[in-house]
C-alpha cells in the first residue's frame, strides 16, 4: 500500500516537476550565493515532537554531513517547513519540483519538516489551521530552537508554498523567541473571500481538491509505523476520525447552506489577516496574478508593511502551482527562488550582513500583464488614481456595449443563466490550482472571447495611450431579477485589435451578500476600489422581484496594461464552473436571468486603480 501510493503522489510530483523553467535573468544583482559548505545531508526520520496537550507530531531532520554521510557535530542556523501534505513526498518525490532541502543543508543549516497535526505521521486529528493547529506551529519553532537540540544555534527560519506559507505566518503570530525570518509562498489573507466562497458562493473546484489531497497523502503509512504496529494503528484511526470529524462535516453545511456557508468565528480563526498585527520578522512573499491566493497575498504585503515590518513581495504571472515551486521567479531579476531564499535567510536567519539587500530588491517587484514587463514600487497602492469608466447603452450577443468616462447612454442588459459558462477560460485554470496548465491543455482556453458570448460585455474604444493598473478594482453593477437572488461573475480582460480576448482577472458577488461594509473597504480619491461585504446570515438580504440594487462586486487584483490599440473590456455571467457554484438552498434562484442597468438613475461603472502616465 506504501508503495502504490507514493507512486500515485510520484505521478502528482512529476507534474509538478513539469511546471519548472529555467530560472534566468539578464538584470541579476551583483550579489552572489555562497556554495556549499558540506558535500552531503545527514537524515533522521520521524523523529518525535511533544506538544503541550501531549500530542507527538513527527519530523524528518536533514544535518549538514560530511562525505560519508556523516552528521557533522556543531550547530547551525534551523530552517522549518510544516506541512499537510505528508513529509515524505515533500521530501521525497515532490522535491524535485518544489526545492531540495539539501540546497540549505549543503550550506550549512539544518532542514526540519514536520508533518502537521492529523497529517502525514503526526498524532492528533486534523483541523486546518485551527487555534490547535497554529499554537503547534509556534511550539515547533520552540522546539527546534531549543537549546537541548544539538544541532540548533537556536535561531530558526520558515519556508514553504500554500499551506506551508500560511503555516508560517501563523507560527510568526505566536512569536515564539527563536524564529528570526520566514519566506511564504502564495499564502492566503483571508481564507473565507480568497478561496472558499468568493463573492458567497461555494467554490468546488479547489477545496474538494484541496481536502481530498490531505486525506490522501495521510494514508500513506509513516516509516515508524512498520515497527510500531499500535501507532499506525492510532494514525489510520485519527485519519477516520479527521475525515468524519472535519472534512465530510464542513463540506455538507457548506453545500446545504448551513453554518459553513457563511462567514464567521471558523473562518476569522483560519485567517492570517487577523493574526498579521502580532508578526513583527521578516517577510519575504511570492504572489501569483493567476494564484488561488491572487486576492490575498498583496493584503498580507500591505499590512506588514503599514507596520513598519520589513517585507518585500515579487507577485509575478504565476498559478498556484507555478507560485508553489517558484517557476519562472528568475525573470524577476533577483536569482532564482533558493538563491532569493538563501539571501534572505543569511542575513536575518544566519546573521550575515549584506547591506546591498533593500538597495538590489525593492519592497515590490510586480509583473506587467499584456507588456512582460517588470516593474518596482515601494507599495501595492501608493502613485495609482482611482479611474472610472460607466458602462453605456446594451449589450447583445455578439455586440458589446460600451465603456466610457462620461456621456453614458442607458441601457438593459440581460445576463443569460448558462452553467457552463466560465469551463474554458483562464479562471478554470486558476481554480483548479493550476492542473490544466501543468498537463498543456488550459492554452486551449486561453482566448476568452468565446466564453463571454454567454454574458453581457462592455469594452472602450481603442486606447490611444497606455492604461497601466496595479490593484483591486470595483465593478458596481445595478441589477435585478426576478427571483430576488443569484451572481454576478465579473471579467476584466484587454481585447487585443484582431479580436482575441486576454481574461486578467475576475470577480465574483452574491446578490443576496450585497451588504457593503464601508469601514472595511478600501478607497482610492475617495472612489471605492475594494468592497468588503459581511458574507453572514445576519446581513443576508434578498432582492424583492424586479428591485433595481447596486451590487458591489470585488474584483481581484492585478497588475495589467491595456496597449495602445487594444480595448479595455468588462463581461459579465451568472456562473463561473468549474470555480463556483451556489448552494443548493439558493440554486433555484441561481437559474433565472439577471438583467444589468444603466442610466442616469442607476448608474453602472467599474473603478480601477491606475498607473498615471509618465510625463
Amino acid at each position: 500500500m506504501r508503495r502504490s501510493a507514493l507512486a500515485l503522489l510520484l505521478a502528482l510530483a512529476i507534474v509538478f516537476a513539469g511546471l519548472t523553467t529555467a530560472e534566468t535573468s539578464s538584470a541579476r544583482p551583483a550579489w552572489a550565493p555562497r556554495g556549499e559548505e558540506y558535500p552531503a545531508a545527514a537524515t533522521e526520520t520521524d523523529v518525535s515532537i511533544p506538544m503541550s496537550d501531549g500530542v507527538v507530531l513527527r519530523g524528518d531532520i536533514q544535518r549538514p554531513a560530511d562525505a560519508d554521510g556523516r552528521p557533522v557535530d556543531g550547530r547551525f542556523p534551523v530552517l522549518l517547513t510544516i506541512t499537510a501534505y505528508n513529509k515524505a513526498v515533500l521530501n521525497g518525490p515532490a522535491s524535485a519540483a518544489l526545492g531540495d532541502p539539501g540546497y540549505f543543508v549543503k550550506r550549512g543549516y539544518v532542514q526540519v519538516t514536520v508533518d502537521a497535526r492529523g497529517t502525514g505521521g503526526s498524532g492528533g486529528s486534523w483541523a486546518a489551521f485551527s487555534a490547535r493547529e497554529n499554537t503547534d506551529a509556534g511550539e515547533i519553532v520552540d522546539w527546534a530552537a531549543s537549546s537541548e537540540r544539538p544541532w540548533s544555534s537556536g535561531s530558526v527560519g520558515m519556508h514553504g508554498a500554500s499551506y506551508m506559507g500560511i503555516s508560517q505566518l501563523f507560527a510568526a503570530a505566536e512569536r515564539p523567541a527563536g524564529l528570526k525570518a520566514i519566506f511564504p509562498q502564495v499564502p492566503a489573507a483571508d481564507t473565507y473571500r480568497d478561496v472558499v466562497a468568493s463573492g458567497g458562493a461555494l467554490d468546488v473546484g479547489f477545496i474538494p481538491l484541496w481536502l481530498g489531497l490531505v486525506t490522501g497523502t495521510g494514508l500513506i503509512p509513516p516509516a515508524y509505523g512498520a515497527g510500531e504496529p499500535d501507532n499506525a494503528l492510532q494514525m489510520y484511526l485519527s485519519r477516520v476520525q479527521g475525515a468524519t470529524g472535519f472534512t465530510a462535516p464542513m463540506l455538507l453545511s457548506a453545500t446545504l447552506g448551513l453554518d459553513s456557508a457563511f462567514d464567521g468565528p471558523f473562518y476569522a480563526e483560519r485567517s492570517p489577516i487577523n493574526a498579521l498585527d502580532r508578526i513583527d520578522v521578516p517577510t519575504f512573499l511570492v504572489g501569483g496574478e493567476y494564484d488561488l491566493f491572487q486576492r490575498g497575498t498583496p493584503m498580507v504585503f500591505d499590512r506588514l508593511r503599514e507596520r513598519g515590518v520589513p517585507v518585500k513581495m515579487i507577485f509575478g504571472p504565476w498559478d498556484h502551482l507555478q507560485g508553489s515551486t517558484g517557476a519562472g521567479i528568475g525573470e524577476a531579476g533577483h536569482g532564482t527562488l533558493q538563491e532569493l531564499q538563501l539571501r534572505w535567510f543569511d542575513r536575518y536567519v544566519r546573521g550575515l550582513p549584506d547591506p546591498a539587500l533593500d538597495a538590489d530588491i525593492p519592497p515590490l517587484t510586480w509583473h506587467e500583464i499584456n507588456s512582460g514587463e517588470w516593474h518596482h514600487a515601494q507599495g501595492w497602492i501608493d502613485e495609482q488614481r482611482a479611474t472610472t469608466f460607466r458602462l453605456s447603452g446594451t449589450s447583445f450577443p455578439g455586440a458589446p456595449g460600451k465603456l466610457v468616462a462620461e456621456g453614458a447612454e442607458q441601457g438593459q442588459s440581460t445576463v443569460a443563466p448558462v452553467p457552463v459558462s466560465g469551463l474554458c477560460t483562464r479562471s478554470a485554470n486558476q481554480w483548479t490550482a493550476g492542473l490544466p496548465n501543468a498537463v498543456g491543455i488550459s492554452r486551449l482556453c486561453e482566448d476568452n472571447r468565446w466564453n463571454d458570448l454567454s454574458g453581457a460585455v462592455f469594452e472602450t474604444e481603442p486606447m490611444a495611450q497606455p492604461l497601466r493598473m496595479r490593484g483591486p478594482i470595483n465593478a458596481r453593477l445595478h441589477t435585478s431579477t426576478p427571483t430576488g437572488n443569484g451572481m454576478l461573475s465579473v471579467s476584466v480582460s484587454s481585447v487585443s485589435p484582431t479580436g482575441e480576448v486576454n481574461r486578467l482577472t475576475g470577480g465574483w458577488q452574491v446578490l443576496s451578500h450585497r451588504t457593503l461594509d464601508e469601514e472595511r473597504s478600501r478607497y482610492l480619491d475617495g472612489q471605492l476600489i475594494q468592497p468588503y461585504h459581511p458574507f453572514t446570515k445576519e446581513t443576508q438580504n434578498l432582492l424583492q422581484p424586479g428591485e433595481i440594487a447596486p451590487i458591489d462586486v470585488e474584483v481581484f487584483p492585478t497588475g495589467a496594461v491595456i496597449p495602445p490599440g487594444h480595448r479595455l473590456r468588462i463581461s459579465v455571467q451568472a456562473f463561473d464552473v468549474p470555480h463556483l457554484l451556489p448552494t443548493l438552498r439558493d440554486l433555484p434562484a441561481a437559474l433565472s436571468p439577471l438583467t444589468i442597468h444603466n442610466s442616469t438613475q442607476h448608474p453602472s461603472q467599474i473603478t480601477l486603480p491606475v498607473i498615471p502616465a509618465e510625463d
